[in-house]
């Protein structure tokens, strides 16, 4: 894989990792990153791509597994989403119930795994990682980032809550991926927790990354907002290979009408790319509609959507919904720079390696019980004279 210099003083482990959103992120910014997944179609992606990938389950890993001290991750949102049944959201009490008893010590872990849907307890894991890398007295991870949808937001308010208990100092929010350049509209509770030094009482202050585009709103035009943000990006600019002018109309009812589907013009974002992107179609005023054979927006062009590279390797099943459970790319770009402090110039070099990448792949997937082993065999490894 072409890669800038790599920065040595962060390490991350990527929980939930999905096809890479992030750690394309991490990869471009420079900083090595480890991904777990367990889901076979994701794992076979990421090996096209070359990216470091454990396959198998974060449950049966933890921290002292990896030479990392960044831990970051984007568990499981189909239960939380609004598109979904809602479990996640019917069982929110419980799970800031079973955060509050992690945090005083308790194993909850047989309680999530009984849970109706296992996937609305898999939001915790990351609090099991970052409680079980302090435990004992050890220094814990320096920097946490994590996503999800934007009803886990009361989850990352309690995560803030317990980190800033133990050295932290901790920020959540919800931010809009067309205010980073991402072609579409979409909205992610993001948290970024950054441990204190031990010999300061001052907090070391969180700050989000700051907005460089503008907010889309349905029927403002782009020049409408003396911001000094830049425009939206449109459809039509990120996709340079379909021809415009034309609309785009979603699979999903405007509130919940399935008859009242939205419509986007090429010359707005897209609509929140979702595993059922391939279901939305295109329409042209210069050619009727065939509803037997819709024009639709290919797979690669659903990840450029999203800021993946048009050369993406997407690999085996689901690419759809691989696509769509993804975090984009240039989001995270914009979330690790500012979880790591790198400064505007390291962020424009981030996307323009992003625009330039091209897929090396390599053999860097293990399964759990290979990676525990390499982790022993490594340990065991006698240091080199002169190292």
């Amino acid at each position: 894989m072409s890669s800038p210099e790599t920065t040595p003083e962060f390490k991350i482990v990527d929980l939930f990792a999905g096809p890479g959103g992030l750690d394309m992120a991490a990869h471009v910014l420079g900083v090595p990153a480890t991904g777990v997944e367990w889901d076979d179609n994701a794992c076979q992606t990421r090996a096209a791509a070359g990216l470091a990938t454990v396959k198998g389950d974060v449950r049966l890993l933890d921290p002292g597994h990896f030479d990392a001290n960044v831990l970051a991750g984007g568990p499981p949102c189909q239960t939380f989403t609004v598109a979904g049944k809602g479990a996640g959201r019917q069982a929110l009490d419980q799970v800031l119930d079973f955060a509050k008893r992690m945090a005083k010590g308790e194993d909850v872990r047989g309680e999530l795994d009984a849970l109706e849907d296992e996937r609305t307890g898999l939001v915790l894991e990351p609090l099991r990682w970052a409680l079980t890398a302090l435990a004992d007295g050890a220094p814990g991870y320096e920097t946490i980032v994590l996503e999800q949808v934007p009803a886990v937001l009361p989850v990352w308010q309690e995560y803030k809550r317990i980190l800033e208990e133990r050295g932290y100092s901790a920020e959540c929010a919800v931010l809009h991926t067309e205010e980073f350049g991402v072609p579409q509209t979409r909205r992610r509770a993001i948290l970024i927790a950054r441990k204190r030094p031990t010999d300061s009482v001052l907090s070391d202050v969180v700050e989000f990354p700051k907005p460089t585009h503008r907010r889309f709103r349905k029927g403002v035009t782009q020049d409408a907002h003396g911001t000094g943000l830049q425009p939206w990006v449109t459809m039509g600019k990120a996709l340079k290979d379909v021809r415009t002018p034309y609309e785009v109309v979603s699979n999903y009812g405007t509130g919940g009408d399935p008859a009242a589907r939205g419509r986007r013009g090429h010359d707005e974002p897209a609509f929140t790319v979702t595993g059922k992107v391939s279901r939305n179609w295109l329409e042209r005023p210069d050619i009727p509609l065939d509803p037997k054979n819709k024009e639709r927006f290919g797979l690669p062009q659903s990840g450029v959507l999203q800021t993946f590279p048009a050369n993406y390797p997407w690999s085996g099943s689901d690419q759809a919904q691989q696509i769509g459970n993804a975090i984009p790319p240039r989001l995270g770009i914009h979330v690790l720079a500012a979880a790591l402090r790198r400064g505007s110039e390291d962020i424009q070099m981030a996307l323009k390696q992003l625009d330039r990448w091209k897929p090396q792949a390599v053999p860097t997937v293990y399964s759990v019980d290979e990676w525990k082993q390499k982790v022993a065999s490594d340990e065991q490894a006698p240091a080199t004279v002169g190292a």
